[in-house]
């Protein structure tokens, strides 16, 4: 810098006529506040001065004067003067040139339609005396006074009261009390504001449209901060409730875990219904996998077993493939194309036993699966049991990020639900039921997209208890690209919240009906539509706090929060004996996939809010949903007769 400034006065000028400094008048003191307004230190220090009949410029920063008009208009009403402190307190020396005239831009808006003035005092942040003013701080009030700025610094500390200074001071409780010291100094005759200690022209007028602005940019400010502390509250709310869930999650997983454990068979009905088993099988142009299904079925350990495979209007070689199988347990049956629950029912009609496992004709089952999922329902008051779904096909990201879902959001869920005795849902991959209990319910019903979902709250109201299999394993084929998967969950979702509609009577129900209701029903509309609902303001606060907060703590809580989330996913891929190495890809499932969750819930209520019809649409398979057994081998079952 030059030296004119480095050994000059406080206050700096630069004009056509070169570089001007000028210091405070002996024994005359102009006490300068940086920062805020704040809404605490503020009124304090005014009252401060008041009592002190003294005057004081307040450098105050654009953002802060917009969230509180009312201080800088009562700064202004008691004869105090404003300067610029620059918008967001930005080191301008370090900020681009658009970030430059932004910061100093956006403060007079803020002054114009705050206090109707726009100043020519500019304290740059950072800057105390004036020899700190170097390198590019130096550049930068160059180019500062180019707008017409007068900067102001401070005096150095060696400088006395009696000689006349500009005292800088912030707005904080040691500021507070290094005031109190000076005003009650007997060597100062006054203590004034910067310009008229230097007779000074401290303001301009701004024009109509400057003053527009600044009224512009108060009321989005407002709305700011309207937002802002909306935003604190659902983040403590949807942080609540994620929190809440995966405690509830790993208690009730560990408290199904020990339940079982008091048994050494795993449950107290185990192998105890040994009757023969109807197995329905909907298909709809399934060839790709169809095959796979009823090898895996026929190659059961359960030997009692009559497969309906029901086609329903396929148009590629489905039936012709079960017709083919070589094995009397295989039936046939053909109908014209009218839906899954319209398949199901057909199913019901020619299944000759009183037990019936339904399954979906793109799922593969391990050996042993009918033996285990059917042994529930030896006890007399289990109308049905949900089995363990498992995804097959997870080679693909998007695949293993479904992988994991289904381990820890699925599973996990339908211990909890055991242990609370709300199942909501029979996965259409593989579910037990009693038949005479379906049909006492009136068979599947096709109110609903999730003709799963319905028929199992339909069960638990009728007075049916409603049980988790974990040893009963499927493996299902899952959707490999965005779109199917869209499709997919957009129809699970919709289907849900009609069938949670249809059921809503349950909440006032008694027995198993009411216990479902109030736990089931409450605990899908809290964590199922509530919390995706709230969950995306975590992510986005998370990205104000890193943008406009401190970075550090939004990115602790963050991943805070992701760890307690691989920890309970690492607990669930335990249980279910799948390896922990699958929780790498956990960090991209929050970021990426959860986001693609959340929308597909938003879209599903808007779209049930505004009566929008939604028609089944069907995954294209490719036979891939066995990839996964015994490792990473393809399940081939028995060969084809």
């Amino acid at each position: 810098m030059p030296e004119a400034v480095a050994k000059g006065g406080p206050v700096i000028g630069i004009n056509r006529d070169g570089i001007r400094t000028a210091e405070m008048p002996a024994r005359t003191v102009a006490l300068t506040f940086d920062g805020g307004p704040d809404p605490v230190w503020t009124p304090r220090l005014l009252d401060l001065l008041r009592e002190n009949n003294a005057r004081a410029t307040f450098f105050v920063h654009g953002a802060q004067a917009a969230r509180y008009p009312e201080l800088m208009r009562r700064i202004r009403a008691e004869g105090h003067e404003i300067g610029s402190n620059t918008y967001t307190g930005a080191v301008l020396g370090e900020s681009s040139a658009p970030r430059f005239q932004a910061e100093l831009e956006l403060t007079q808006s803020a002054l114009a339609g705050t206090t109707g003035q726009r100043t020519n005092l500019l304290r740059m942040p950072r800057t105390t005396s004036p020899d700190t003013l170097c390198g590019r701080e130096w550049q930068a009030a160059r180019k500062a006074t180019g707008y017409g700025y007068v900067l102001v610094a401070a005096d150095k500390g060696a400088r006395k009261p009696a000689q006349g200074i500009v005292r800088q001071l912030s707005q904080t409780e040691s500021a507070y009390q290094e005031a109190r010291r000076l005003l009650s100094n007997r060597t100062v005759d006054r203590f004034t504001t910067v310009s008229d200690g230097l007779k000074l022209v401290p303001y301009t007028s701004p024009s109509l449209t400057q003053r527009w602005l600044g009224q512009g940019l108060i009321w989005v400010t407002s709305l700011g901060q309207v937002f802002s502390t909306a935003m604190i509250w659902i983040l403590g709310v949807a942080g609540g409730l994620g929190v809440l869930r995966l405690l509830l999650l790993a208690l009730f997983a560990r408290a199904h875990v020990r339940r079982l454990e008091r048994f050494s068979t795993g449950a107290p009905w185990m192998r105890e219904a040994s009757g023969p088993v109807t197995v329905l099988v909907p298909a709809y142009n399934e060839e790709a996998g169809i095959g796979s299904t009823l090898r895996s079925l026929l190659d059961s350990s359960h030997r009692e077993l009559q497969v309906v495979v029901i086609d329903d209007g396929s148009t590629d070689r489905t039936a012709d493939i079960a017709e083919n199988m070589g094995d009397v347990r295989v039936e046939v049956v053909r109908q014209v194309n009218a839906g899954k629950a319209a398949a199901l029912n057909t199913g019901l009609a020619h299944a000759r036993y009183g037990i019936v496992v339904m399954v979906d004709a793109d799922t593969v089952f391990e050996p042993d699966a009918i033996e285990r999922i059917v042994q529930p329902l030896a006890h007399p008051a289990v109308g049905a049991v949900s089995g363990n779904t498992k995804v097959g096909n997870r080679r693909s990201l998007l695949a293993r990020w479904q992988h994991l879902e289904y381990v820890f959001g699925f599973n996990l869920d339908r211990r909890m639900f055991e242990v609370l005795e709300c199942m909501p849902t029979v996965p259409g991959a593989i579910g037990a039921f009693r038949r005479d209990a379906v049909i006492g319910v009136g068979g599947v019903s096709e109110d609903t997209l999730a003709e799963d979902t319905d028929l199992t709250m339909a069960l638990w109201r009728s007075g049916w208890r409603v049980l988790y299999e974990e040893s009963a394993v499927a493996w299902t084929e899952v959707p490999t690209n965005v779109k199917q998967l869209w499709r997919q969950r957009y129809r699970w979702c919709y289907g849900t919240l009609q069938a949670m509609w249809k059921h809503r009577g349950a909440l006032l129900g008694r027995g198993p009906a009411g216990r479902f209701g109030r736990r089931g029903l409450t605990y899908l509309a809290l964590f199922q539509v509530a919390l995706p609902l709230l969950a995306p303001v975590i992510d986005v606060y998370a990205l104000y706090g890193v943008l406009f907060r401190d970075p550090w703590e939004s990115a602790a809580v963050w991943f805070a929060f992701l760890g307690v989330q691989i920890v309970c996913s690492g607990y669930a891929l335990r249980l279910d004996g799948e390896p922990v190495g699958a929780l790498w890809s956990m960090p991209f499932q929050i970021v990426v996939y959860r986001q693609l969750m959340y929308l597909v819930v938003i879209q599903s209520l808007v779209a049930l809010l505004i009566g929008s019809r939604l028609r089944w649409q069907r995954m294209q398979r490719s036979g891939t949903a066995a990839e996964q057994i015994g490792g990473a081998v393809p399940y081939r079952g028995v060969p084809m007769r």
